[in-house]
């Protein structure tokens, strides 16, 4: 199995792409918003894909999307062929689209909607937080694009307060904070530990 980055050459993968988004959303009954092959074709001209390939036989696909001037990024569209499904090719094509995404944006605070529990849990993994979705992007076209989901009337009817979906969001500067903190407490802990030891040394004597 091949996972790489989209561009031109892959093109003629598109509409299969989009009719297995579709067989997706169909069976399993939950928001997914609808695709148009054009639109996956230029994500994959623009560099702004990853498709897995096992030889010349589509087998997955992601792609990004940047909103608000590219301070958001967002990892949508993930899909597995049924063919391939529950063999760990999701979580390849999400680490390689988070890569992506990270190297090509690096200043941008990177999201993704879903629905699905298997791709929360891939997003925690990677270090995505549960948000609301005030916290998201304010793009306009980004939420006009949820028009083609079932659960935009929930979202509508509530102002963007709820959603069937669940937003996670990946913040690179909240996550350099988090570590810094983490390594101070465990610094913190060191030395009183050692300080602690010391006072029984005396203690002892």
């Amino acid at each position: 199995m091949n996972v790489v980055i989209a561009d031109k050459s892959h093109i003629k993968y598109a509409e299969a792409i989009c009719e297995t988004i579709a067989q997706s959303a169909q069976v399993r009954g939950t928001g997914i918003a609808k695709r148009t092959p054009e639109y996956v074709a230029a994500k994959m001209e623009n560099g702004n894909a990853v498709i897995a390939l096992d030889g010349d036989k589509f087998a997955g696909f992601c792609y990004i999307e940047k909103w608000g001037h590219g301070k958001f990024v967002a990892n949508s569209g993930l899909i597995v062929h049924p063919v391939y499904r529950g063999k760990g090719l999701a979580k390849k094509i999400k680490h390689k689209v988070f890569e992506h995404s990270r190297n090509k944006f690096p200043n941008a605070k990177v999201f993704s909607i879903t629905t699905g529990l298997p791709v929360m849990k891939l997003n925690s993994d990677l270090g995505y937080k549960p948000v609301t979705f005030s916290e998201l992007t304010d793009d306009q076209t980004f939420w006009d694009g949820c028009q083609t989901c079932q659960n935009y009337d929930v979202l509508t009817r509530t102002n963007r307060k709820m959603c069937l979906c669940t937003g996670m969001l990946y913040d690179a500067k909240a996550k350099q904070i988090e570590e810094k903190t983490k390594v101070k407490e465990k610094v913190f802990k060191r030395l009183k530990h050692i300080k602690e030891t010391m006072f029984l040394k005396k203690d002892k004597k």
